[in-house]
């Protein structure tokens, strides 16, 4: 046999990344979850004290620094949920070296301007 695929001497490979990253998805989905219910109680709230959901509601709901913060915490979970997502997804289907880690580059570069993008809307408000 030229490689074992059983035993102390079996080929290892993969980033074994495993447990901690199923975790941290599920942290993070439960996390969105909680978010999104937190913004429809809210916007019943509003919707309420205002009569109608119009745009000045809708951007006031956005105004306290409270709320910035936590939705800024869940735009940061949301693209920490997708690089997980995406990173496995480029791990397992591409097997070129270089195209494998240049689409993991473009992948990071892409999230870290969606971070920055929604920061500036979020604090333009």
């Amino acid at each position: 046999m030229a490689t074992e695929s059983i035993g102390p001497k079996r080929l290892v490979v993969g980033a074994h990344y495993g447990l901690g990253d199923w975790l941290a998805q599920r942290l993070t989905a439960v996390f969105l979850v909680a978010y999104t219910l937190i913004v429809v109680v809210y916007l019943v709230v509003v919707v309420r004290a205002n009569g109608a959901l119009d745009y000045e509601a809708w951007a006031g709901v956005f105004v306290p620094l409270w709320m910035k913060i936590l939705t800024l915490t869940a735009i940061l979970a949301l693209l920490y949920h997708a690089w997980i997502g995406m990173r496995d997804v480029w791990m397992d289907y591409v097997r070129p070296t270089g195209i494998r880690i240049g689409l993991l580059l473009m992948t990071i570069l892409w999230l870290i301007f969606c971070a920055i993008y929604a920061a500036q809307i979020l604090w333009s408000v």
